[in-house]
């Protein structure tokens, strides 16, 4: 059996020891700003904070290269879902001298991406790679964050920084017998680099995330079967992939900074919006052509440049769900995994819950020797050394199971961290009843710490550029009218959002006519979705 990972600790050597004063590497760091993950936010601020402020900034990273979830990601058909030049640095001096080879990079790419951004912006030589952050704690005496690793080293600083990401933590189901698997048995996020040869395997994917769907779609070329276990339909999009030439990307570079500016001001962070008018505005002649326009267009402008009312209109909603339902269900000629894959009635409101994108996901799983198992109707009870066994008895046997049964996300990573407050209150212990933030980027109790991905009305969330977040941590720091404590209101709800500093440059926006996203989402009655001022 090849050893299940579970833990980014768990098999990371040691950090080497340097014995200069106060390096990288050192038993004891002092520094003004310490930014705990290297993936697109952290490197992002690191630049910024060092490069134009001129703050002494350093990172801890417990992978052992840049990129955060890139340096995880490299599962099969692991690939980024925003087209690029959206899903890039806007840094001038990084864009104007790399091109792409696909509109959508997969991980080998975005390795090299990153490898770039490490020869342009000299970023490695402030990051402690292999370092895992077990606990941290503000010194009222001292005014600094006290930050211990688990090799044993301790880091002293003014501001903390968590840029962990959405994705830190991964989870594992607890299953009866999951470590009896005798077969090769891994989490997505901690597929081995070398790669799982599945030629000639039986392969089961459990989970049907844009992970779960990208292995399952990769693996089918070569497996001699694949086994998707699936709880809820991913509403999957045609992702459109293409070949990119160099000279058409040199071509469109004088188009950046307008792209880069234009994607502040729309609804996910992209680079087109919803139109507007109403689905109904349209006879249904013409929404069909409309609906026909997006759906060949490809990636999520179906889901996001659609009529604007799409995620406020139930009986809007459900004429795009129609359209998806009849163009992916003729995809799919075995009627039972049609039913599965794409049933008649929505099983949410279309949009509300993020979709992938997929290039021929439907064509592979329609396959005779593929499978679709609904575990809504028969949940997976136990594994076995041979395979899994579901609620009706049966055994399916495998070689190769890949865990994409995702993360627990957002706060899981930083509630596994050992972050204290001021009164040595573990994060986890002050978040037990509900996620309590301030604007989703500070919480009272932890002065002078920013944490980058929360996710809540009133922040934006994983399906958007995180620019805004990122940018607003960069003026707390930069500016020191800001203060990144958040006050002690109590069990206020969070209404506004925040207002971008000047130094963030965002361009003002047309007043949003949208009504707020209740009706579908249900973000505004939901406490487990909605972020409140902190209370104390």
């Amino acid at each position: 059996m090849v050893h299940l990972r579970t833990d980014i600790g768990a098999t990371n050597p040691n950090a080497p020891m340097h014995p200069e004063a106060n390096s990288t590497y050192a038993k004891e760091l002092t520094c003004d700003v310490l930014i705990v993950g290297a993936g697109f936010g952290g490197v992002y601020l690191l630049h910024k904070l060092r490069d134009e402020v001129g703050l002494n900034v350093k990172i801890f990273e417990a992978a052992n290269e840049l990129g955060g979830v890139w340096r995880w990601n490299c599962y099969p058909g692991a690939r980024v879902d925003t087209q690029v030049p959206v899903y890039e640095y806007s840094i001038e001096k990084v864009w104007k001298d790399w091109t792409w080879t696909q509109k959508y990079p997969d991980f080998n790419e975005l390795r090299d991406y990153f490898h770039h951004v490490e020869e342009t912006l000299d970023i490695k030589k402030d990051v402690s790679f292999n370092t895992r952050v077990i606990g941290s704690q503000f010194d009222a005496e001292s005014n600094t964050w006290e930050v211990k690793t688990e090799d044993g080293r301790t880091a002293k600083c003014k501001y903390l920084i968590n840029a962990i990401g959405f994705a830190a933590k991964r989870h594992f189901p607890d299953w009866k017998g999951l470590t009896d698997f005798k077969g090769e048995l891994h989490h997505s996020s901690f597929w081995p680099d070398e790669g799982v040869d599945v030629k000639g395997k039986r392969v089961a994917v459990i989970g049907t995330g844009s992970t779960g769907i990208q292995i399952a779609q990769e693996t089918a070329k070569d497996a001699a079967s694949v086994t998707v276990f699936q709880r809820t339909p991913n509403l999957c999009l045609p992702m459109r992939q293409r070949e990119l030439t160099k000279k058409e990307q040199q071509d469109a570079k004088s188009e950046y900074p307008d792209i880069y500016r234009k994607r502040l001001t729309t609804f996910a962070g992209f680079s087109y919006d919803f139109v507007e008018k109403n689905t109904f505005d349209d006879n249904e002649e013409d929404r069909e052509k409309f609906y026909e326009e997006m759906w060949e267009e490809g990636g999520f402008k179906f889901w996001l440049a659609n009529y604007k009312d799409l995620l406020f209109d139930s009986k809007a909603n459900d004429q795009a769900y129609n359209f998806w339902a009849k163009k992916t269900r003729a995809r799919i000629a075995d009627p039972r995994k049609r039913d599965i894959l794409a049933p008649l009635k929505a099983p949410h409101a279309w949009g509300t819950k993020r979709p992938s994108l997929e290039q021929n996901f439907y064509e592979m799983m329609d396959r005779a020797e593929n499978d679709v198992v609904n575990v809504r109707e028969t949940p997976i009870t136990e594994f076995t050394e041979t395979g899994i066994v579901t609620s009706d008895g049966k055994l399916r046997e495998f070689d190769i199971i890949a865990l994409a049964t995702g993360f627990d996300s957002v706060t899981g990573g930083m509630k596994n961290m050992g972050l204290k407050d001021t009164e040595g209150k573990d994060l986890g212990e002050r978040w037990k009843n509900g996620t309590w933030t301030y604007l989703g980027m500070t919480c009272h109790g932890f002065p002078v710490s920013v944490f980058l991905p929360i996710i809540s009305p009133v922040s934006q969330h994983s399906i958007t550029n995180r620019h805004n977040r990122t940018c607003s941590s960069y003026t707390v720091l930069k500016d020191p009218q800001h203060s990144a404590t958040a006050p002690p209101v109590s069990k206020s709800k969070a209404t506004g959002s925040s207002t971008p500093s000047p130094q963030c440059k965002r361009p003002a926006s047309k007043p949003s006519k949208r009504p707020r996203m209740q009706r579908l989402a249900g973000t505004s009655s939901s406490p487990s979705l909605t972020t409140r001022l902190c209370s104390p």
